[in-house]
């Protein structure tokens, strides 16, 4: 499977293209906007785009879900459904933060822990991580030991948890106990800035690291 991220949005949010080397068959993970490039990229790459995946439903994630998959005539799948409160504002995010105009949508897809979702010949396993959001996903491709982890995690901090339902308690569990046991090895590419891997921050991360408390 290959990867490719595109920086989208004035937050930067790291939408991933990901493909099937056998087949050119491909997924888009979270397009918060920047559709053209996003497409343009995927053109370049050689890439069919045959479905929308969403880590969760904050505008610079998924305000341009609704747009690319009437475009491409694609399915969304993802998040899980307690983000659904979060996808019925988007056209309010949008308009606080001074993104594009989005359009609400329901997922053609809720996801659920221990479900999968495929592209070609690739399979990601979907992981339940709230905390950030309620309704928060984790993507995990097991051989190539890569996660897609949105907003759960980042390099050297953690995501958010003042937002709407949003609890700091249930993202460190989320990440001790569904992220962190895939294993140290696991590389992920966060919704922000550059990759790691789980064992750099189980080593490093003043919020999730080994032996910290608090």
């Amino acid at each position: 499977m290959k990867t490719l991220v595109i920086p989208v949005t004035a937050f930067q949010q790291n939408c991933t293209l990901l493909s099937c080397e056998n087949t050119g068959l491909g997924a888009v993970v979270d397009p918060g906007g920047d559709l053209d490039r996003i497409l343009a990229i995927a053109e370049e790459a050689g890439i069919t785009l045959t479905k929308i995946l969403l880590t969760h439903a904050h505008a610079d994630h998924a305000a341009g879900a609704a747009d690319l998959a009437a475009q491409l005539g694609v399915p969304i799948e993802g998040p899980h459904r307690d983000d659904e409160f979060w996808i019925e504002t988007l056209p309010q995010q949008c308009a606080m933060f001074g993104l594009p105009a989005a359009t609400a949508f329901t997922p053609d897809r809720w996801l659920e822990h221990g479900d999968t979702v495929s592209f070609g010949d690739e399979t990601l396993e979907v992981l339940h991580c709230p905390g950030h959001t309620p309704g928060h996903v984790v993507f995990f491709h097991r051989s190539q030991r890569l996660a897609l982890v949105g907003d759960v995690l980042f390099r050297g901090s953690i995501g958010r948890t003042d937002f709407p339902r949003g609890d700091y308690d249930t993202l460190i569990r989320s990440i001790r106990e569904r992220l962190f046991p895939l294993g140290d090895d696991i590389t992920f590419i966060p919704g922000h800035g550059p990759d790691s891997t789980f064992g750099e921050e189980r080593r490093s991360n003043p919020f999730v690291r080994d032996g910290q408390t608090a």
